[in-house]
């Protein structure tokens, strides 16, 4: 695999965490460097590690993976995105989808890794140099996760009532969207 198709392939891996990254933007109210540093680093970290480890474990595990990938990052992201609906339609204050906190992070990440998993297999089996690959991976991610925090901040600083709505929406469709194109991609 060449640097390019790398690079591409570290792009689309990290369009999940660019569009997680909007909705947590969206539902900060102050944003800080620590915010976008804090995002990149979990969402960066975990495009990076995921690879890893599905490369190191790729004889044993690759059909179970790939088998299942889709509906685990599904049920994570559906689940997320419904409690972020639950928490805009309550009648209570709460700050807990603007929280960056590691309950609330790693989720997030792990959701939006998992496909990255079964890349790395497929890493092993094409002979792909995985240190370079997965620094690629990582970076490429760390980088639209920050941009992504911060255009959905900017974005909802002028929409700050339907944030939470809008967050818990993009990770639901995030969760589906991963589903159908593999249940697509299996016709």
């Amino acid at each position: 695999m060449k640097l390019l198709d790398l690079l591409i392939t570290a792009i689309a891996l990290s369009m999940d965490a660019f569009a997680v990254s909007i909705g947590k933007g969206l539902s900060v109210k102050r944003l800080k460097a620590s915010h976008c540093l804090i995002t990149g680093a979990y969402f960066g970290g975990f495009q990076a590690l995921m690879p890893l480890l599905g490369f190191l474990l790729a004889s044993s595990f690759a059909s179970y993976i790939q088998k299942f990938d889709h509906w685990i990052a599904c049920v994570l992201l559906v689940l997320i995105g419904a409690n972020m609906l639950r928490e805009a339609f309550s009648k209570e204050e709460e700050q807990g989808n603007d929280s960056f906190a590691f309950r609330v992070m790693l989720p997030l990440a792990i959701a939006t890794s998992i496909d990255a998993l079964a890349t790395g297999v497929t890493f092993a089996m094409m002979g792909v140099n995985i240190w370079i690959a997965i620094a690629i991976t990582g970076l490429t991610t760390f980088v639209f996760s920050v941009a992504g925090v911060k255009i959905g901040n900017l974005f909802g600083s002028r929409y700050q009532s339907k944030a939470e709505l809008v967050g818990g929406l993009i990770l639901i469709v995030m969760g589906f969207k991963i589903l159908v194109e593999h249940l697509l991609g299996k016709a």
